[in-house]
């Protein structure tokens, strides 16, 4: 669909401070837990607050509708049932 470019600008400003308040929100989520890397554990406490994991809808539910398959099999095998997710090693 075609945007026009004063549309465009605003949802890259949009973007853009929404990407700069999950960074600050993510480090201060690290900060309070006394470290200097933001780990899993952090973005899933993340996303739980926004409403966008809950018991309901799962990390993997997020993962099969919002990502591309290629993204999904990458994943899909780390997402563990009870919204833990693991990094693969």
């Amino acid at each position: 669909m075609p945007v026009t470019r004063e549309a465009f600008r605003i949802v890259e400003k949009c973007s853009k401070r929404y990407f700069k308040q999950l960074s600050n929100d993510l480090e201060a989520y690290a900060n309070h837990a006394g470290r200097r890397t933001v780990e899993m554990a952090d973005l899933e406490v993340l996303m739980r607050r926004q409403g966008l994991v809950t018991d309901r809808v799962p990390m993997q539910v997020l993962i099969e509708h919002h990502l591309p398959l290629e993204y999904r099999k990458l994943l899909i095998p780390v997402a563990v049932n009870g919204n833990k997710v693991i990094p693969s090693q």
